[in-house]
């Protein structure tokens, strides 16, 4: 889901409310619980401070951020314009997946984010997450920089993005390549061997 890949109409999700009342595919649930267990047995204690968000919830940030490029004194067109290169347009925003989540440390533990952080970028590819929109490679995400958002892909694909040091729009590149050659591939020893 990215500004060229908006979320179909018709997605459902089924989605499981954490403690601290933000909620995330039930899918990913296990993985997480899992990944969480592990910073906290080595004394980091992550939380999950933004995750699932309706369309009208990302509309309402969108129109909030609008605002306040507008209180700064832009017209609504620059206002929209600046607001489009921080949020995501409704309709094409990961945190409406389910699959999304921003990561900050627990302040009941007097956990920094920084730790926090530090911890996901070394450790969470092994529960299945990756961090979405790394520095320095906004021109191929299409979108700013945040180094606490991370993704669920699944462990297989987290590994290999993490090996490959990709983004996940090279990554999914990258497998369309690998699949249409092997297609191919195979088309070329059909028509060998009929």
């Amino acid at each position: 889901v990215n500004s060229t890949h908006p979320i179909a109409d018709d997605y459902s999700i089924d989605l499981t409310e954490l403690r601290n009342g933000q909620s995330v595919d039930s899918r990913i649930l296990t993985d997480l619980q899992e990944m969480f267990d592990a910073a906290r047995s080595e004394d980091i204690y992550p939380i999950v401070s933004d995750a699932y968000r309706t369309r009208e919830e990302q509309q309402a940030l969108m129109d909030d951020t609008i605002q306040n490029y507008e209180d700064e004194g832009y017209s609504a067109e620059e206002a929209t314009s600046k607001a489009e290169q921080v949020i995501a347009k409704p309709g094409t925003s990961e945190h409406e997946t389910g699959l999304a989540i921003d990561i900050a440390g627990d302040e009941d533990y007097g956990q920094d984010t920084d730790s926090v952080l530090a911890w996901m970028n070394d450790n969470a590819y092994k529960y299945g997450f990756v961090l979405r929109y790394p520095s320095g490679k906004e021109s191929v995400t299409g979108a700013a920089a945040e180094d606490d958002h991370y993704r669920y892909v699944g462990k297989e694909a987290a590994q290999e993005i993490t090996e490959m040091g990709v983004t996940f729009e090279e990554y999914i590149a990258t497998v369309r390549s690998e699949r249409i050659q092997w297609l191919q591939e195979e088309t070329q020893y059909d028509d060998q061997n009929p």
